[in-house]
């Protein structure tokens, strides 16, 4: 059975204390004493000087602008899908299947996207406007007319399939995302 990504972001922040040492509030103070704004740059600091793993780093990078930590926890993927619901959905249906895959299946939310990973980042699931573009790592793909090249996409993937409905959950679609999985 497959562990929710709210549920597992919610558990590393209620271990966050054990596993870097201090509290988010006491890294909201550690940060707030750098002068850093930037996501990227409060990640890069929290790895270079304190030695934390790029998953907390994010999270603390993150979660730093929140009330406190009684606040409800704020659900990265449900932000990233804020105003394209049509997309969500389609990424709800979508995701039921790459979960399938194994049970080492990784969602890591970023800003705009949610990458997919297992050893390494094999998918991404970004919402646009009438759709939801899923980026695939497949570097020895041919690209075609669905399976297109991700040219200025995102440099992170390979290949790009604009899926519009749920309908187009398709084995193709399911079977290229399957060949990722397993080279990643």
């Amino acid at each position: 059975m497959s562990v929710r990504p709210e549920d597992s972001l919610a558990k590393m922040v209620a271990n966050l204390k054990e596993t870097t040492g201090k509290s988010l509030e006491e890294w909201r103070v550690t940060i707030a004493t750098t002068g850093l704004t930037k996501h990227s740059e409060v990640v890069a600091y929290l790895k270079n000087e304190h030695q934390i793993t790029h998953g907390f780093a994010n999270q603390i990078s993150l979660r730093r602008a929140e009330e406190s930590l009684d606040a409800a926890p704020v659900d990265a993927t449900e932000q990233i899908f804020a105003k394209r619901p049509h997309a969500y959905e389609i990424y709800k249906a979508l995701l039921v299947k790459i979960l399938e895959f194994g049970s080492d299946v990784d969602l890591g939310p970023k800003k705009a996207y949610v990458s997919v990973r297992r050893k390494k980042q094999f998918a991404i699931l970004q919402p646009a406007a009438d759709r939801l573009d899923v980026g695939i790592n497949l570097s020895a793909m041919q690209s075609g007319e669905r399976l297109e090249d991700s040219g200025s996409f995102n440099a992170m993937v390979s290949h790009r399939v604009r899926v519009r409905s749920i309908d187009e959950i398709d084995q193709e679609l399911l079977d290229w995302l399957g060949t990722a999985y397993q080279a990643s």
